[in-house]
């Protein structure tokens, strides 16, 4: 049985796990939220809820031996980010602002109160049931000249290495990625000398956080 963890269960992760839970009817969903009355609404043979703080979650369950198919990220931080730093710790690893001369190079750059930069494709707020066509807007109707992911992970910024970990679509405006994505990206953070440019990122938007090993 397919096993899907949202992390977050406000107004994107229980809409996440609705659609979801009527379409893969043979999937099995771990809930975190560290609000009980929000995981009490998603109440069901097909969830297992969990009252915990996301990334601290991860950093509890995320495990080689002990992974789900998916992870939806659905909480108003880079989850990628946040466990990355929490897991490798503060004597190896710390947050960095990221430079202003990075905005001329994304599209629609917008500054987080936590110093991350959110960039999208798109200069208005897209349906929440968009189906993220490959080559096309499916507001605008014009191509997409390139994936986000792709832009992000190309990225050219001196001396930052930029590193991506690409958001799936699991349906109608809902992301995710791989568990084995996060391990991965954990490890390649674990062994990049000098600063970083970490996003996570689908074909239209993405968030960017500065980090830096010690």
């Amino acid at each position: 049985m397919e096993e899907i963890w949202i992390i977050g269960l406000g107004h994107f992760g229980n809409i996440a796990f609705t659609r979801l839970s009527e379409t893969l009817k043979d999937s099995h969903f771990v809930l975190v939220d560290p609000v009980e009355k929000n995981l009490l609404k998603c109440k069901g043979p097909a969830a297992t809820l969990r009252v915990s703080d996301g990334v601290k979650f991860l950093e509890t369950h995320l495990k080689k031996g002990r992974k789900p198919d998916w992870i939806i990220p659905a909480l108003p931080v880079h989850l990628a980010a946040e466990w990355i730093l929490l897991h490798l710790g503060t004597d190896r690893l710390r947050r960095i602002p990221l430079p202003s001369e990075i905005e001329v190079l994304v599209p629609n750059p917008i500054r987080g109160s936590e110093g991350n930069l959110y960039v999208s494709h798109a200069d208005f707020r897209c349906p929440e049931d968009c189906d993220e066509p490959r080559d096309i807007c499916s507001i605008t109707r014009k191509m997409r000249h390139q994936n986000m992911y792709d832009l992000l992970l190309n990225l050219s910024f001196k001396p930052f290495n930029s590193l991506n970990i690409r958001s799936y679509q699991l349906g109608p405006g809902i992301g995710g990625y791989r568990a084995e994505q996060l391990l991965e990206m954990k490890a390649t953070v674990a062994q990049t000398t000098g600063p970083i440019l970490l996003s996570t990122a689908c074909r239209c938007h993405g968030v960017i956080t500065g980090l830096e090993r010690l």
